[in-house]
């Protein structure tokens, strides 16, 4: 072969090695574009979700104080942020956002990226800490106005407001209530004796009208219609009675006369005066006021508690959670109770407060830096430590509440049982008044839980 068919197929083979280097690195091209193409398909799947909101239906959220509970501005809604637990052991602390539906008597648990860390208003008090003060001072916090050309200045003044101020108390809660008003509602004032801090919890409500300066209290009315039915009763039962008192000659009052043998022989004579029917229908209208208001006393109210988290939408105040003390032990709550500003009639349970949710256990000899915990969800809370209570109270079995039996009538048919357990849990140094407080909590806990 000559020189010439030699440069011939070298010639060649160098093309056919240029394109195969060329389907080769097009191939790879064609792959680094597709790996490309995937690698930013994953991030923008990451980047979506970064950016996503997962709403769920949920259950209401777990017992807590301290979080924030805000009204929606537009929607018929409360939203729920943060708060903490503490078990006696640890604290745990949320950074969870809820939603409740008015309407719909429902919670959603809204789930928003990069949420700010957990938080809450937390402070429990150590016996080795400086003793607070508890102020009953109020100040008021405005704008001077000084003209466009200057920027407003903004001052202090102190007020003394007139009317019934709130007893001195501190862990209350505030909001805006219609009418130009704002609310305050429970709270606590701690008594310290020797080497114990006691706690008397409040569920009242005082109004504070900002226009008169004027503190004054909040009392339930009840309802309307109860009245009207009440005295409509009375009424069509005394015209059915006036006609057959006008056959009958007025009668006054009779004396009936009982006698009674003793074991021992002794014959006593008791005697009893019963008011004629006329006498019975002119008892005086502040009499039927005050039996009203003894009915109206039995009513459905949340427990005393401090801490709580309120709001208010639509004229109605919403009262979620907090916590309430017995002896040693802290009772975080998750009830939601609501009340209607303008007619004060009577207070709604939304949400039932659930016993099995608490939980309580022993301080422990660990560093304090164990002491704090966070937590999402609230499902790091075991469950109630019911068996731990019930060798507490050398498992005694609590009053059952008997079939269609009333709050009301639980209470006093068992009201010196829980007093009774109360005062063994509070030790006998506790005041009277305090003790039958939580007795009475105690046993709405317990009805409430088996109704």
């Amino acid at each position: 072969m000559g020189k010439k068919g030699k440069r011939e197929k070298k010639g060649k083979g160098a093309e056919k090695t240029a394109a195969k280097m060329e389907r080769k690195v097009s191939r790879r091209a064609r792959k680094e574009e597709e790996d490309l193409e995937a690698l930013i398909a994953e991030f923008q799947s990451l980047d979506a979700k970064k950016t996503q909101v997962i709403e769920t239906s949920c259950p209401p959220p777990s017992p807590r104080l301290n979080g924030s509970l805000s009204a929606h501005p537009e929607k018929d809604e409360l939203i729920l942020f943060g708060g903490e637990y503490f078990n006696g052991q640890k604290t745990y602390l949320y950074n969870e956002l809820y939603v409740y539906s008015i309407r719909k008597n429902s919670w959603t648990k809204v789930e928003v990226p990069n949420p700010p860390p957990r938080r809450c208003a937390h402070q429990r008090i150590k016996k080795d800490v400086d003793k607070g003060t508890l102020h009953t001072d109020m100040f008021l916090l405005k704008t001077e106005g000084s003209g466009k050309e200057e920027a407003d200045k903004w001052a202090w003044s102190r007020l003394n407001p007139s009317g019934v101020k709130p007893a001195p108390r501190s862990g209350f809660s505030v909001a805006i209530s219609p009418s130009n008003r704002s609310l305050l509602f429970g709270g606590v004032h701690d008594e310290e004796e020797e080497e114990s801090i006691e706690g008397d919890f409040f569920n009242d409500i005082y109004f504070y009208d900002m226009g008169k300066n004027r503190w004054f209290p909040g009392q339930l009315k009840g309802p309307k219609s109860e009245k009207r039915k009440r005295r409509r009763g009375r009424q069509t039962e005394a015209e059915g009675a006036g006609d057959e008192m006008e056959k009958q000659p007025p009668q006054g009052p009779m004396e009936i006369v009982k006698e009674v043998v003793a074991e021992d022989g002794t014959v006593m004579t008791i005697k009893q005066v019963i008011s004629g029917p006329g006498e019975e229908r002119e008892r005086s209208e502040s009499e039927e006021e005050e039996e009203e208001d003894g009915a109206l006393g039995q009513q459905v109210e949340p427990c005393p508690r401090s801490n709580a988290m309120v709001a208010v939408k639509h004229g109605v105040l919403y009262v979620y959670g907090g916590m309430f003390e017995v002896g040693d032990r802290q009772f975080t709550l998750s009830d939601l109770y609501s009340i209607d500003l303008h007619k004060m009639e009577e207070w709604k349970v939304l949400v039932e407060m659930d016993p099995k949710a608490q939980e309580w256990l022993e301080e422990s000899e660990s560093d304090d830096d164990d002491d704090m915990e966070g937590a999402e969800g609230g499902e790091e809370e075991e469950e109630s430590s019911e068996e731990e209570s019930e060798d507490e109270e050398g498992g005694e079995q609590h009053p059952s509440v008997q079939p269609d039996e009333k709050q009301a009538d639980y209470l006093s048919r068992t009201e010196q049982y829980w007093i009774k357990l109360a005062r063994s849990n509070m030790g006998s140094d506790a005041k009277e008044k305090k003790v039958a407080k939580v007795a009475h909590a105690m046993a709405k806990a317990f009805y409430e839980d088996s109704v």
